[in-house]
């Protein structure tokens, strides 16, 4: 007799029994998951699209959405592994399936059928969480091209899937381009630079079986070296390596790896994809399901912004020039003498430098600070969990309200080969009461951060600049942990506009800037000290150091990435797209680099990670935040108490956090301020007033 095995005993990415089963998923059972889970999801689709089948939101949802979302739990799994435990073999494995996977998806979208059985759904039946669902669905479809016909409806479909292979491989290339360079040097060459980095460089080099030093692009390394190496011919090697990353100015040896062309295409189909819809460009189509409401709105926002910043900016450069010169004997900076001079500058004028910092800030005590803060300001308790992972320096949590299960999370907080730089918050699964069981499933997050590891057997030591990029991230895990929507589509971050999602994510930020938060935070790495109450008032002195200069920066990056979708036609090569970015330089910038940079070819939030004519949300929702955080401030100061002040946060938690996105961000936001948000706070937390 044979005795059929059940799938997910023999695959793991089959299994959704429970949490994800990092540590037995390997590359050769992806493409038979993803093969028989496609199988899966295309049958939903044709059962729910069948003549007879009602246009029913439940009775969808527990076929087509049951489907699809296990889809989207098994392909989770293996985006994030390829994020962030790259090997040869996954990443083959990975691209092999990704064409299909996108495929189904856009067919979806698309699909005319499954648009009308939404079109005729009565809007009477539906809860108001599936009343704003159905809503974003019937926009989806649009926008996903199921108004196409014929030869434009195939385009549409062959620009989804080619557009998610540049975008794939862009990232890949910056990747690839950043693990492939090394510097070897000797250790008086890293003169200045702080003694944990020479620590850490010297047992890079070590494990190679070499005894001098190995720099790397990577944030840990990088970023001490250009601030407080005393070696100007060493920071111009690293600075030229690091910007011309993936660019046709690489060595000619890293030429593979030249992002110029991918970037050309991928602008021509986003061009070509806005034209089938019906719109002027790319720009367009990013907004529609924004807050924004026009691109000529945003780019205003931005020059406005630009105009208020730029005379702190000057002021800021006038400031380092005149140090560089009379304290540092360069009478001519250059594009790589600029952090050392702000660091340097820094010291002098807040007797204060980020490496005096640095050992308070151990990453244990700085995430049992932050537990604690979520804990008393969102009425919560967070615990240590159990599940697979994949790698050992991997931590998982769970979060309870009341001894109830309100959300998991995964922390992998260091930097490594195989991993993709940066910093970020994604979805393992969302809180969805399922149609198929009507068990409420509790939502679980990754949180990734790429600090420097530990040495020496002692624990890791972040910047303060770590700390809040931890908070940043965690606040974006709170929004999707804490909702308490149960429709999935409209659930945490799903649904909520991109211009307002980075705003609980800004708002966790400010808490760095507290003392009453900062003094639980921190201990002495060697002597358990918390920091010195003196040093933190230098820090918080300093805290709009450069925020002028930081400011233009920021809405550089933004009205490139704005304009840049609004050209029509895009750029047709990558001379345009540098001409274009020279050009919003000269509107805004107060500072030019070197001809052979190339900032672009690694700026993956545009070309490969979903802010393609969004990039401005930063700016526009730090006006949100801002706004947000100021409420906690008038309260403790009617109080006299500190920021941290519940009744206040739990108007937030329910008003922000909790309604996720079920509702329009501007609703939620009025909610809990009373009003719109004004860039007063913000203007003001940055010293520009």
């Amino acid at each position: 007799m044979n005795v059929r095995q059940d799938p997910a005993q023999l695959n793991p990415l089959l299994d959704f029994s429970g949490l994800p089963r990092f540590d037995a998923i390997t590359p050769d059972t992806v493409g038979p998951a993803v093969d028989e889970l496609l199988n899966q999801a295309s049958a939903a689709l044709e059962a729910v699209t069948a003549a007879g089948f009602p246009a029913d939101w439940a009775a969808m949802a527990g076929t087509l959405d049951v489907a699809t979302e296990r889809l989207s739990r098994a392909w989770g799994a293996v985006s994030h592994l390829n994020s962030v435990a790259d090997t040869p073999a996954l990443r083959a494995a990975y691209n092999a399936a990704l064409p299909k996977v996108t495929e189904f998806w856009t067919r979806l979208g698309a699909d005319e059928r499954l648009y009308a059985k939404y079109k005729s759904m009565d809007p009477a039946s539906l809860t108001a969480e599936q009343a704003q669902a159905h809503h974003n669905a019937l926009r989806g479809f649009v926008l996903g091209g199921a108004e196409l016909q014929g030869a434009a409806k195939d385009r549409f479909a062959a620009i989804q899937e080619r557009a998610a292979e540049l975008a794939q491989k862009f990232s890949e290339n910056a990747l690839d381009a950043t693990d492939a360079f090394a510097l070897y040097v000797d250790t008086d060459e890293l003169a200045g630079v702080p003694e944990d980095v020479v620590q850490a460089t010297a047992a890079a080099a070590r494990a190679e079986g070499r005894t001098d030093h190995k720099l790397s692009l990577k944030m840990p390394v990088y970023l001490p070296v250009m601030q407080f190496a005393r070696s100007g011919a060493l920071r111009e090697k690293l600075y030229r390596a690091y910007v011309t990353r993936a660019s046709d100015q690489a060595p000619a040896e890293l030429a593979r790896f030249d992002n110029t062309a991918l970037m050309v295409e991928l602008l021509a189909l986003r061009h070509e994809e806005a034209r089938l819809l019906g719109h002027r460009h790319f720009a367009d189509v990013s907004l529609v399901p924004k807050m924004a409401e026009s691109p000529e709105q945003v780019s205003a926002f931005l020059r406005d912004l630009a105009t208020k910043a730029r005379p702190f900016a000057e002021q800021d450069l006038a400031d380092l020039r005149a140090f560089a010169a009379d304290h540092l004997g360069i009478a001519d900076p250059q594009a790589w003498d600029w952090p050392y001079i702000g660091e340097k500058l820094k010291e002098a004028r807040y007797a204060f430098s980020e490496q005096e910092v640095k050992p308070y800030f151990t990453a244990p005590k700085v995430l049992a600070g932050l537990f604690q803060i979520v804990e008393t300001l969102f009425e919560v308790a967070i615990r240590r969990d159990s599940a697979p992972v994949w790698h050992p320096g991997v931590e998982f949590y769970r979060i309870e309200r009341g001894g109830q299960l309100v959300g998991q999370f995964y922390l992998d907080p260091g930097a490594r080969t195989g991993k993709r730089g940066g910093a970020w918050m994604d979805d393992v699964r969302a809180r969805w009461l399922r149609p198929d069981s009507r068990a409420l499933q509790t939502p679980v997050a990754h949180l990734v951060c790429n600090f420097a590891e530990g040495v020496g057997g002692k624990p890791a030591l972040l910047t303060h600049d770590d700390a809040i990029t931890l908070f940043h991230e965690f606040g974006h895990g709170l929004h999707h942990m804490l909702t308490q929507v149960n429709e999935r589509d409209v659930s945490g971050i799903s649904g909520v506009e991109w211009d307002a999602v980075e705003l609980p994510s800004q708002f966790m930020e400010n808490f760095c800037w507290e003392w009453d938060v900062l003094k639980h935070m921190t201990a002495h790495v060697d002597s358990g000290q918390p920091l010195p109450r003196a040093l933190f008032d230098k820090m918080l002195a300093a805290k709009n150091f450069q925020s002028g200069l930081q400011t233009l920066r920021q809405v550089e990056f933004a009205l490139f990435d704005m304009l840049l979708h609004s050209e029509t036609p895009p750029p047709a090569d990558g001379a345009a797209i540098l001409t274009l970015l020279n050009r919003v330089r000269d509107d805004v910038a107060v500072l030019q680099p070197p001809a052979y940079s190339r900032t672009p070819h690694t700026f993956s939030h545009i070309f490969a990670g979903g802010y393609a004519a969004g990039y401005y949300s930063y700016k526009w929702a730090e006006v949100l935040s801002a706004d947000a955080y100021a409420a906690f401030e008038e309260a403790a100061a009617q109080q006299g108490r500190s920021t941290l002040d519940v009744a206040t946060g739990r108007r937030y938690r329910q008003s922000i956090l909790e309604a996720g996105g079920s509702r329009p961000a501007m609703e939620s936001f009025k909610a809990f301020r009373g009003r719109e948000p004004s860039i007063d706070a913000l203007l003001r937390h940055q010293g520009m007033v």
